[in-house]
């Protein structure tokens, strides 16, 4: 059988793509397994460094790693309260102002259907926010997250035994480094990389919501902080994750207020989304991993299709880990790991050898040197 070197390069590339939409739709068809796996590894890669400064103080590793452990699952639960809550809270709120909801849908209704709009994308549109629709989306939100803790408890000897291993990994780059470099400097730039991704994502989720929960209390719209919540958390997706959090509170504010109050909770997030979310992290995000705003965006839509809601969270580490694994670097991969945002050395040819004067050669008028 030939080997793939020598098959041509339309072979080759059919025989990748094969062999890509394997991997993809097993991935898929394991993901309510590997998305809480995929999540517990990201934050186990997050919390890890915090063993170090406690190992320079004289703990044991064990004690470390117990620690990492708890820290991990202290984050998980904090952001499954925050989660439930927010469903609870809208799904409360729906209840409450359902009639309001109706006039208003129907108010919509008849405003698209009076621009010339045909009457099956209307109907498309404003079923979406039946009442009966949102209900079921926020009992589906809560009913996810406890759903993903409760496998994530399933699954806490997995924790356990990454954190025990990832302590013993750290001795890795004084073993192998000089046979396995390449490896370990990718491996270390993926871990680095979800890090500082998650550090930016949260600090930004942190300014946004604070400044929209203030402008949502501001303007009397019902529960600024679940939506402050919702606004830190969709903050982790990109590029669309303003846009799922700006719909809850501006359907709100149309119930309660009218069209001015909704538009201006659209304008405030807007200016929001347009400051911090477009011109601002968006540069620290690119320092911080290395990737395009197209690849970023793209991964988000493929993580999602692959292993669900959680994907959209974990696009951006799952997209460092599949480049690392995929283009490990090299004259082959730095087209593609240019192409992907990541910039690769430049490959410097080496100089030529002086050209030195041959001293038996013959000179100019015919004769030889004695």
């Amino acid at each position: 059988m030939a080997s793939p070197q020598g098959l041509a390069p339309p072979t080759r590339t059919l025989l990748f793509l094969a062999s890509a939409v394997i991997v993809v739709a097993g991935l898929h068809a394991a993901r309510e397994v590997l998305a809480p796996l995929f999540l517990a590894t990201v934050l186990v890669i997050i919390v890890h460094p915090l063993r170090h400064p406690l190992e320079r103080r004289g703990w044991p590793r064990p004690a470390a790693t117990t620690v990492v452990i708890a820290v991990v699952y202290l984050i998980l639960l904090v952001l499954v309260a925050m989660l439930v809550f927010a469903g609870m809270q809208f799904a409360g709120l729906v209840q409450t102002y359902v009639s309001e909801l109706q006039d208003a849908i129907g108010g919509l209704s008849r405003w698209l259907a009076s621009l010339g709009l045909d009457r099956s994308a209307v109907r498309t549109a404003t079923d979406a926010l039946q009442p009966s629709q949102l209900l079921g989306v926020a009992t589906s939100v809560s009913g996810t997250v406890v759903g993903v803790a409760s496998t994530l408890f399933v699954v806490v000897a997995y924790v356990i035994f990454v954190s025990v291993d990832a302590a013993r990994y750290d001795e890795a780059d004084d073993r192998f480094s000089s046979t396995h470099g390449d490896v370990l400097a990718r491996a270390t730039a993926v871990n680095i990389g979800v890090r500082r991704y998650f550090v930016v994502s949260a600090s930004f989720g942190a300014v946004v919501a604070v400044i929209d929960g203030l402008a949502l209390w501001a303007l009397g719209v019902p529960a600024p902080a679940v939506w402050a919540i919702l606004a830190f958390v969709t903050n982790f997706i990109p590029n669309i994750g303003f846009v799922i959090g700006v719909v809850p509170p501006a359907l709100l504010a149309l119930v309660v207020g009218g069209w001015p109050l909704a538009l201006a909770v659209i304008a405030v997030y807007s200016a929001v989304n347009v400051v911090l979310q477009v011109l601002v992290q968006p540069k620290f995000v690119a320092d911080a991993v290395n990737i395009t705003l197209t690849l970023s965006f793209v991964s988000v839509i493929f993580w999602t299709f692959v292993i669900g809601p959680l994907g959209a969270i974990l696009a951006v580490p799952l997209t460092l880990l599949a480049r690392a694994v995929l283009l490990p670097g090299g004259p082959d991969s730095a087209w593609y790991l240019w192409l992907s945002g990541e910039d690769p050395p430049l490959r410097v040819p080496p100089p030529e050898p002086p050209v030195v004067a041959d001293e038996a050669a013959p000179e100019a008028d015919g004769t030889t040197t004695a």
